[in-house]
């Protein structure tokens, strides 16, 4: 009697398991299925940017527990470091916090030149909107230090991300999305035009995170407009991975 009880609700619990409804998809991008990206032994991986790079990564490069933060940099570094051990790559991230791109261009030759990256990963904008950076400013400075870093290095690999935003947060007041939101798109135009004058990867953010937002709510990914949260950096990170393995993948 006792195992058919037993029976019984382990076949009820089947039933309602099956009737739940599959899992929204949010990204085009599968996250481990990907082609592995070809990188020489010891290649030198350099992530600049913002805060959304920064998260706090640890500028005692002695200290391995924290140099790499634990934005969407982490996470690549971890998924490539288990896939492609015999790879070897030497990651960096050297993103910080409120830069806009013309700091990134003050900095450019100690923390972008200097440290001879075989890829360079460049994920910024969002402190340009904030401050009101014109666009015709914004181009030309990004593009002042993708020459410079095309000069130091013809064969650099360019990977450049959109600069994105969400409505959640203080942007869930209209007037504040319809001016963040317009502004960041505009800037978002001009990152897709460097991509392609300059051959890079392109990784674009905001689309990604726009379908996401639908599939669930803007603050899943997003707890104040700009700022992903874990679950955000990891969509960054298996996009990021899925283009440019499709771009640089092993023959």
């Amino acid at each position: 009697m006792t195992r058919n009880i037993a029976a019984i609700g382990a076949a009820a619990i089947n039933v309602e398991l099956q009737a739940e409804p599959p899992l929204a998809k949010v990204s085009a991008s599968g996250g481990y299925n990907y082609a592995l990206p070809s990188f020489k032994k010891g290649s030198r991986l350099l992530f600049q940017g913002d805060s959304i790079t920064d998260m706090n990564w640890g500028r005692n490069q002695n200290d391995r527990n924290h140099y790499l933060g634990h934005s969407y940099v982490y996470l690549i570094a971890a998924r490539l470091g288990v896939d492609m051990p015999e790879a070897q790559l030497d990651i960096y991230n050297r993103g910080i916090s409120g830069h806009t791109v013309s700091d990134l261009r003050k900095r450019w030759q100690k923390d972008a030149i200097e440290m001879k990256p075989e890829l360079l990963s460049i994920l910024i904008g969002t402190n340009d909107v904030g401050r009101g950076v014109k666009e015709e400013a914004f181009e030309a400075e990004y593009r002042a230090i993708l020459d410079a870093s095309r000069n130091s290095n013809p064969d650099l690999r360019l990977v450049l991300l959109d600069p994105f935003v969400l409505r959640s947060g203080g942007l869930k007041n209209e007037q504040a999305w319809t001016s963040r939101r317009t502004a960041t798109d505009k800037l978002g135009a001009i990152v897709a035009r460097l991509a392609k004058d300059y051959q890079a990867v392109h990784i674009k953010t905001q689309e990604i995170f726009d379908a996401a937002a639908k599939s669930v709510t803007p603050e899943q990914w997003i707890w104040d407009g700009v700022h992903p949260l874990p679950q955000g950096h990891e969509l960054i990170a298996r996009n990021w991975l899925q283009e440019v393995s499709a771009r640089w993948s092993r023959k």
